[in-house]
Protein backbone atom coordinates (compact mmCIF):
# COMPACT_ATOMS: atom_id res chain seq x y z
CA UNK A 1 0.00 0.00 0.00
CA UNK A 2 1.32 3.40 -0.93
CA UNK A 3 2.28 5.85 1.78
CA UNK A 4 1.23 8.73 -0.45
CA UNK A 5 -1.64 10.83 0.90
CA UNK A 6 -4.31 11.12 -1.78
CA UNK A 7 -5.83 14.51 -2.65
CA UNK A 8 -9.48 15.21 -1.88
CA UNK A 9 -12.02 16.04 -4.56
CA UNK A 10 -14.77 18.62 -4.50
CA UNK A 11 -17.46 16.15 -5.55
CA UNK A 12 -20.62 15.86 -3.46
CA UNK A 13 -22.15 12.79 -1.86
CA UNK A 14 -25.59 14.43 -2.01
CA UNK A 15 -28.25 12.25 -3.63
CA UNK A 16 -26.00 9.19 -3.86
CA UNK A 17 -27.10 5.74 -2.71
CA UNK A 18 -24.14 4.39 -0.75
CA UNK A 19 -23.93 1.04 0.99
CA UNK A 20 -21.20 -0.03 3.40
CA UNK A 21 -20.48 -3.56 4.55
CA UNK A 22 -18.18 -3.58 7.58
CA UNK A 23 -16.51 -6.55 9.25
CA UNK A 24 -16.78 -7.05 13.02
CA UNK A 25 -13.40 -8.84 13.17
CA UNK A 26 -10.63 -6.51 14.40
CA UNK A 27 -13.51 -4.45 15.77
CA UNK A 28 -11.64 -1.41 17.09
CA UNK A 29 -9.77 -0.81 13.84
CA UNK A 30 -12.81 -1.42 11.63
CA UNK A 31 -14.90 0.96 13.77
CA UNK A 32 -12.24 3.66 13.37
CA UNK A 33 -12.20 3.02 9.62
CA UNK A 34 -16.01 3.15 9.42
CA UNK A 35 -16.11 6.37 11.45
CA UNK A 36 -13.67 8.04 9.06
CA UNK A 37 -15.57 6.83 6.00
CA UNK A 38 -18.96 8.05 7.24
CA UNK A 39 -17.53 11.36 8.46
CA UNK A 40 -16.05 12.11 5.05
CA UNK A 41 -19.25 11.12 3.26
CA UNK A 42 -21.40 13.30 5.54
CA UNK A 43 -19.05 16.29 5.17
CA UNK A 44 -19.48 16.08 1.39
CA UNK A 45 -23.28 16.23 1.46
CA UNK A 46 -26.28 14.19 2.52
CA UNK A 47 -26.57 10.93 0.61
CA UNK A 48 -30.05 9.81 -0.36
CA UNK A 49 -29.18 6.43 1.18
CA UNK A 50 -26.34 5.55 3.55
CA UNK A 51 -26.83 1.92 4.53
CA UNK A 52 -24.44 0.10 6.88
CA UNK A 53 -24.45 -3.67 7.33
CA UNK A 54 -22.18 -5.76 9.58
CA UNK A 55 -20.66 -9.16 8.86
CA UNK A 56 -18.42 -11.45 10.95
CA UNK A 57 -15.19 -11.01 8.99
CA UNK A 58 -13.57 -9.84 5.76
CA UNK A 59 -14.31 -13.12 4.04
CA UNK A 60 -18.05 -12.51 4.43
CA UNK A 61 -17.97 -9.00 2.92
CA UNK A 62 -18.53 -10.10 -0.72
CA UNK A 63 -21.59 -12.21 0.20
CA UNK A 64 -23.18 -9.25 1.97
CA UNK A 65 -22.33 -6.92 -0.92
CA UNK A 66 -24.02 -9.38 -3.28
CA UNK A 67 -27.14 -9.45 -1.10
CA UNK A 68 -27.29 -5.64 -1.12
CA UNK A 69 -26.85 -5.53 -4.89
CA UNK A 70 -29.67 -8.04 -5.36
CA UNK A 71 -32.00 -5.99 -3.15
CA UNK A 72 -31.31 -2.38 -4.18
CA UNK A 73 -29.63 -0.11 -6.71
CA UNK A 74 -26.56 1.67 -5.35
CA UNK A 75 -24.39 4.45 -6.71
CA UNK A 76 -21.44 2.81 -4.98
CA UNK A 77 -20.69 0.26 -2.27
CA UNK A 78 -17.77 0.01 0.14
CA UNK A 79 -16.45 -3.13 1.81
CA UNK A 80 -14.54 -2.39 5.02
CA UNK A 81 -12.36 -4.80 6.95
CA UNK A 82 -8.96 -5.25 8.53
CA UNK A 83 -6.92 -8.39 7.96
CA UNK A 84 -3.73 -8.81 9.99
CA UNK A 85 -1.01 -11.39 9.62
CA UNK A 86 -1.16 -14.15 12.18
CA UNK A 87 1.03 -17.21 12.67
CA UNK A 88 0.36 -18.40 9.11
CA UNK A 89 -0.16 -16.78 5.69
CA UNK A 90 -3.93 -17.21 5.99
CA UNK A 91 -4.38 -13.42 5.87
CA UNK A 92 -3.18 -13.36 2.25
CA UNK A 93 -5.73 -16.01 1.29
CA UNK A 94 -8.60 -14.14 2.95
CA UNK A 95 -7.62 -10.80 1.40
CA UNK A 96 -7.08 -12.21 -2.09
CA UNK A 97 -10.30 -14.23 -2.02
CA UNK A 98 -12.36 -11.25 -0.82
CA UNK A 99 -10.71 -8.90 -3.31
CA UNK A 100 -11.35 -11.22 -6.25
CA UNK A 101 -14.96 -11.75 -5.21
CA UNK A 102 -15.50 -7.99 -4.87
CA UNK A 103 -14.10 -7.39 -8.35
CA UNK A 104 -16.36 -10.11 -9.75
CA UNK A 105 -19.36 -8.30 -8.24
CA UNK A 106 -18.28 -5.00 -9.80
CA UNK A 107 -18.28 -6.55 -13.25
CA UNK A 108 -21.42 -8.65 -12.76
CA UNK A 109 -23.57 -5.82 -11.36
CA UNK A 110 -21.93 -2.88 -13.15
CA UNK A 111 -21.75 -1.07 -9.83
CA UNK A 112 -18.61 0.46 -8.33
CA UNK A 113 -17.42 -1.20 -5.12
CA UNK A 114 -14.52 0.20 -3.14
CA UNK A 115 -12.33 -2.51 -1.65
CA UNK A 116 -11.68 -1.00 1.76
CA UNK A 117 -10.07 -4.07 3.27
CA UNK A 118 -6.82 -3.02 4.90
CA UNK A 119 -4.29 -5.87 4.85
CA UNK A 120 -1.06 -5.57 6.83
CA UNK A 121 1.58 -7.70 8.47
CA UNK A 122 1.47 -5.81 11.78
CA UNK A 123 -0.98 -4.04 14.03
CA UNK A 124 1.24 -0.96 13.89
CA UNK A 125 1.00 -0.83 10.09
CA UNK A 126 -2.80 -1.14 10.26
CA UNK A 127 -3.03 1.63 12.84
CA UNK A 128 -0.82 3.87 10.68
CA UNK A 129 -3.19 3.38 7.74
CA UNK A 130 -6.40 3.78 9.70
CA UNK A 131 -5.84 6.10 12.67
CA UNK A 132 -2.46 7.50 11.62
CA UNK A 133 -1.45 10.04 9.03
CA UNK A 134 -2.57 8.01 5.98
CA UNK A 135 -6.34 7.89 6.84
CA UNK A 136 -7.42 5.23 4.36
CA UNK A 137 -11.03 5.67 5.52
CA UNK A 138 -11.07 9.18 4.08
CA UNK A 139 -9.54 7.86 0.86
CA UNK A 140 -12.09 5.03 0.60
CA UNK A 141 -14.93 7.53 1.07
CA UNK A 142 -13.46 9.91 -1.52
CA UNK A 143 -13.17 7.05 -4.01
CA UNK A 144 -16.78 6.00 -3.32
CA UNK A 145 -18.05 9.55 -3.85
CA UNK A 146 -16.10 9.90 -7.08
CA UNK A 147 -17.24 6.53 -8.43
CA UNK A 148 -20.80 7.10 -7.22
CA UNK A 149 -20.92 10.34 -9.16
CA UNK A 150 -19.50 8.60 -12.21
CA UNK A 151 -22.16 5.88 -11.87
CA UNK A 152 -24.85 8.56 -11.55
CA UNK A 153 -23.50 10.40 -14.61
CA UNK A 154 -23.52 7.35 -16.89
CA UNK A 155 -26.54 5.38 -15.67
CA UNK A 156 -30.09 6.06 -14.62
CA UNK A 157 -30.59 5.13 -10.97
Amino acid sequence: MSSEIQPSSNLSSANLNIGIVASRFNHTLVEALLQRVTKCISLKGEPKVLLIERVPGAHEIPAALSLLLNANKFSCLIGLGVVLKGATSHHHLVAESAGNAIQDLVVRYNTPIINGIVVTDTLHDAEERITGKLDRGHEFAQAAIEMGNLQKKWTKI
